[in-house]
């Protein structure tokens, strides 16, 4: 982390200007994989609070202990439904957990592969694209060079701070990340700290509810 702040800031001036307004980083990292990428899937497309209640509710359908993919597996659609999950999200949850129980995704392994073959790995699972893998990169196996160009947050982070006409295409993203390299991820935790300056929010994007 400190190598990662000296970093940033001598390469980028805008950077250091948002390290010292933000303090030392934070990233608290969930190193339960099925269970994350189960909290990654039920978050989609609804609120912080909605996705909290539906979670609590479906720990308890589950029962005690950690989430595994039998556990899942075990659970019909109907019973799903009875925490809040709609059909679409337990067939994601479904096929997330035939894919762990029948070895296609391997997660007991994902932490030997390289960032682009753990994207690759869990893309298979349907409901799971390229950012859901970029977020368990950073905030579950604690890859320290990830930039997820494509969220949002981030985007509007740079237009922000980079005093930019419009939200940054790839290519512009990439251009202004690249002197991050090699700790893109601390990075791109401090442009989503950005937003939280005035309040003192969060530690990322809260699309795995704690």
């Amino acid at each position: 982390m400190k190598q990662a702040r000296l970093h940033l800031r001598r390469v980028d001036p805008v950077m250091r200007s948002l390290i010292d307004a933000v303090g030392p980083p934070v990233l608290k990292l969930r190193p339960q994989r099925f269970q994350m990428l189960v909290r990654s899937i039920i978050a989609q497309q609804i609120s912080t609070m909605a996705a909290r209640s539906i979670r609590r509710r479906f720990d308890q359908l589950v029962g005690p202990g950690t989430t595994t993919a039998e556990k899942v597996a075990r659970l019909s659609p109907a019973e799903m439904r009875t925490a809040g999950i709609s059909p679409q999200k337990a067939m994601y949850l479904h096929d997330l957990a035939a894919k762990v129980l029948d070895g296609t995704v391997r997660l007991r392994t994902v932490g030997r592969m390289s960032d682009d073959e753990v994207i690759a790995e869990l893309v298979q699972v349907k409901g799971i694209g390229v950012w859901t893998s970029q977020m368990f990169l950073m905030f579950c196996l604690g890859r320290p060079d990830v930039f997820p160009h494509g969220d949002l947050g981030i985007r509007n982070a740079m237009k922000s701070l980079y005093r930019l006409e419009d939200l940054p295409d790839r290519t512009t993203s990439e251009e202004l990340s690249a002197p991050w390299r090699p700790h893109a991820t601390i990075a791109s935790w401090y442009l989503w700290r950005s937003h939280d300056l005035k309040t003192g929010a969060a530690d990322g994007p809260d699309i795995f509810p704690c």
